[in-house]
């Protein structure tokens, strides 16, 4: 194991050192601290604030309540820091900075692992089926934030449960680190949108396989489906095996588009172009567009004559000044492409109603569109 992935601190009168975990693919802490039940809320607040990371060694119950805690006196503190907006973009902006301070802030909370996930806490449920799915395995002890257990945990009932897909009449189980299709308005608008031909398809950027799944299920009797995320090729796959859609839908590993063409080509990129700040946000942000670009440029080449290349995209980019109309349009025109139709809906999630989120304008307006493009 590298020693830049250890963290090392003293605890009664020794040092110790374990291997580092962090699925936002934070640095090791500098500075650690052991603490137990007997740390006050303000205390490690104040600590987790000057960069020390507490090192939990309590029981488990009373470390999710601290959590809880540093969230409420983080959120006090960052409300007081707001301030009006002059533009949708600067709001975005801002609201990114305070999300990435959070996280730092509430990652400092530290659990400790054994090599079998387990956690040597009183009370401490057992995540070991959990941490294994979300983190693989391990071959030494490791820490990890709460934080970072706590959604692998969450990942992983979402796993067994799965997500009912009305335009499939089934369920979807998203793996951790895999976009979960929780809005449904954008697959509605796959259901229903006119075929160019029930030969072929590619689904690229597959995620969960939900697309290659609604197209399969409409009839269309040979789906590619492709991915370069491991996790989502995994995904995929075994939704795809879950449906019995196996003899339709082949999931490969290739970066944008498979070899051939196809009649249909469909493809549902990250619809804001920011900067991810951990390997988990590489589903919504997309720097300068790029998934979005490779997509239309590499489009005509890889359809059939009069074939029909369909683009999900969500207009929250322009909502927000972050892309423009005419620069869409332009990437459009650039790649030789033309605009045969488009079918658009309106979310229907909690967060466009919520009028206490920042970016709430930009949200009750979005629209999301079903772009069908053919070569000019």
């Amino acid at each position: 194991m590298n020693q830049d992935r250890k963290v090392c601190w003293d605890e009664n009168g020794e040092t110790c050192c374990a291997h580092w975990h962090s699925e936002s693919a934070a640095p090791p802490p500098k500075r650690v601290v052991a603490v137990d039940d007997a740390i006050k809320a303000d205390a490690a607040y104040r600590l987790a604030c000057e960069g020390t990371a507490l090192l939990w060694r309590g029981d488990f119950h009373n470390a999710r309540l601290l959590l809880q805690a540093l969230a409420r006196r983080t959120e006090r503190s960052l409300a007081k820091g707001r301030v009006a907006e002059d533009s949708p973009a600067a709001a975005f902006h801002r609201q990114r900075l305070a999300q990435s301070q959070r996280a730092r802030t509430l990652g400092m909370l530290l659990i400790p692992f054994e090599a079998d996930h387990g956690v040597p806490l009183r009370r401490a449920p057992d995540v070991h089926q959990a941490c294994l799915e979300a983190f693989g395995p391990m071959e030494e002890p490791y820490l990890a934030s709460l934080r970072d257990l706590l959604g692998a945990v969450g990942a992983h009932e979402w796993r067994k449960k799965g997500v009912e897909i009305a335009a499939l009449g089934a369920r979807i189980h998203p793996h951790y680190g895999v976009f979960s299709p929780v809005r449904g308005e954008y697959l509605d608008l796959m259901a229903k949108a006119p075929l160019p031909s029930l030969d072929l398809a590619f689904d690229i950027g597959t995620g969960t396989g939900v697309l290659a799944a609604i197209l399969a299920r409409r009839g269309v009797a040979r789906v590619v489906a492709t991915d370069l995320n491991p996790r989502a090729l995994a995904c995929a796959r075994e939704n795809i095996a879950r449906l019995g859609l196996s003899e339709q839908v082949e999931v490969v590993a290739a970066d944008l588009f498979p070899p051939g063409r196809a009649p249909l080509i469909l493809c549902n990129p990250p619809w804001v172009p920011a900067r991810p700040k951990s390997p988990l946000e590489q589903a919504v942000y997309d720097p300068d567009s790029a998934m979005l670009r490779g997509f239309l440029a590499g489009l005509g080449e890889h359809l059939s004559p009069e074939g029909e290349g369909w683009l999900i995209l969500s207009d929250i980019a322009e909502r927000l000044g972050l892309r423009s109309r005419e620069a869409l349009q332009g990437m459009f025109a650039e790649a030789g492409l033309e605009v045969v139709a488009r079918l658009d809906t309106r979310p229907t999630h909690r967060r466009a109603a919520d009028r206490d989120d920042p970016l709430h304008a930009a949200r009750a307006a979005e629209v999301t569109s079903l772009w069908r493009l053919r070569r000019r």
